[in-house]
């Protein structure tokens, strides 16, 4: 993600779609080993730092610590390193990385790359292209990367003692296979035909669609996920414009609109082959309801894939009167945790309530939705937090759309306080080997929207999203130290910082 589209997160802003696309640019580097001879790999070896753009400085590291500043007189978009024979204190965790512009500086890391020494091969890394599951009219792709150019490289299917892959890739330090049967595979590679093979990659599981169809029909994809402005639900004004957005898990798709087991023609855009917009101009009253979405890979006799959750639009004209919304809660003076109960009041039966919350723009979303039979609809904030701090309203429609009221007087629900402390948790054993990264998992007791890594009082890794893992990449000695967590929900809400963790770096 950009720095620009990161930020904005953090406000509760957010890129447009083609804006987003714009900021994003490969510069990662590639780091390779080159042997002077594949039988004696490890006699005479040369590291290759490859850069994405002209540049006239490179870094190699090894073992999260800077080994060595390659300065060039002309610009250039590859750097060697020449290691010679391995010997003990040339083995280790290599990356590479190069110097763009002043404003820029330098780039991210390089791939990680293994140097063993005489009698082991390290192990390659096994990935799929561009899902993990196979199904008709896709073609499921296995990438078999190792850290030696020019070897011949094995895949192997679990519990098939048949099934055997061979590529040789006398140029590359990668090889592709198509897969057509589930199963879970390992490549492997060797440096010479009679020579024994590295150790094996992480299995990887490759699954076939579930079938969903008759037993005579192929087995459908998995559902894309439609949403209206990110959420599941919008109160909109007739003649308001919107679009909802379908993003599938594979690139490449055709895409549809759907009401009920109808296909809708609507004007769609793009700017990525596996996500489209679909845009209304004018909302009638017609286009009140639920509404899913599907994609189908593209190819003839391919099935449409399963369709999204909804997503409800409904439209309010604002002519009925305003409903009533009034809260309560099992304490006088509500606190973190508590149950607050929110009670919004019609003048009429049979309706279709909605609960609204500002965002940090004063835009009313949908936080849920209720059909009682009754006057009165009633809704939950359970465990609540400061997070939960914001102006709510309420608003019915009637079954006859877009008759629906105005939106009833604000109550603003106020919480002090931090948000609640998380949990931080490392996701490894004893001391971590130099060159290696380090995942702790952030536990938080609330929804979050980021979260910040911080050691020695500074942000040392970020993530936003729903993850909880925060990762410290390339781990050196000068990472030993005390970490916590924190995280945020709309700006400037924050949390405590976690209990501490100590990360202890092991000696080579």
């Amino acid at each position: 993600m950009s720095t620009l589209a990161a930020f904005l997160l953090l406000w509760g802003l957010s890129l447009s779609p083609a804006a987003e696309a714009a900021t994003f640019f490969e510069t990662q580097p590639d780091l390779w080993a080159e042997a002077g001879s594949l039988q004696e790999p490890w006699a005479n070896l040369t590291l290759v730092c490859r850069a994405c753009l002209v540049t006239t400085d490179f870094q190699l590291f090894k073992d999260g610590v800077l080994q060595e500043l390659a300065h060039l007189e002309e610009g250039a978009t590859e750097q060697r390193f020449p290691l010679g024979a391995v010997t003990g204190d040339t083995r280790g965790l290599y990356r590479c990385r190069y110097a763009m512009d002043s404003v820029d500086g330098w780039t991210s890391l390089s791939n990680l790359l293994e140097v063993t020494g005489p009698g082991t091969l390290p192990a390659p890394v096994l990935s799929s292209k561009p899902v993990s599951w196979i199904t008709q009219g896709l073609t499921t792709t296995l990438l078999c990367r190792a850290g030696l150019r020019g070897v011949t490289f094995l895949l192997r299917r679990e519990g098939d003692p048949q099934f055997l892959e061979v590529a040789e890739a006398p140029q590359a330090v990668k090889a592709t296979f198509q897969v057509h049967r589930a199963g879970n595979y390992s490549c492997s590679y060797r440096t010479q035909e009679a020579g024994p093979a590295s150790k094996p990659s992480a299995t990887l599981t490759i699954e076939e669609m579930a079938p969903q169809l008759p037993s005579c029909l192929a087995a459908r994809p998995p559902p894309p996920r439609l949403s209206v402005e990110g959420e599941s639900a919008a109160v909109l004004s007739p003649g308001a414009q919107v679009s909802l957005g379908c993003v599938a898990p594979v690139e490449g798709v055709e895409f549809q609109l759907r009401r009920g087991d109808r296909e809708l023609r609507v004007n769609s855009w793009s700017t990525t082959p596996g996500r489209v917009f679909f845009q209304f101009e004018s909302l009638k009253p017609r286009d009140s309801g639920l509404y899913t979405c599907r994609y189908q890979l593209r190819g003839a006799g391919t099935p449409w894939s399963s369709d999204s959750s909804p997503v409800e639009l409904l439209l309010s004209d604002d002519t009925l009167p305003a409903p009533e919304l009034s809260a309560e809660s099992a304490t006088p003076n509500p606190g973190p945790g508590s149950l607050v109960k929110l009670r919004c009041r019609a003048p009429r039966a049979g309706q279709r309530f909605a609960l609204l919350r500002e965002d940090a723009r004063g835009r009313r979303r949908v936080r849920a939705l209720q059909s009682p039979a009754g006057h009165e609809a009633r809704f939950e904030l359970r465990d609540v937090s400061p997070m939960d701090s914001s102006n709510y309203s309420c608003v019915y429609v009637g079954p006859t759309p877009p008759v629906g009221s105005a939106p009833s007087a604000r109550l603003d629900l106020r919480l002090e306080g931090a948000l609640p402390k998380p949990r931080l948790r490392p996701l490894w054993s004893g001391k971590v080997s130099p060159g290696r990264d380090a995942a702790l998992r952030c536990e938080t007791p609330v929804a979050h929207e980021s979260l910040e890594l911080l050691g020695a009082g500074q942000v040392v890794a970020s993530t936003y999203g729903p993850s909880e893992d925060l990762v410290l990449t390339y781990v050196g000695p000068q990472h030993a130290g005390n970490y916590s967590c924190r995280y945020r929900s709309r700006w400037p809400l924050v949390s405590e910082l976690s209990d501490p963790v100590e990360l202890q770096v092991a000696e080579r």
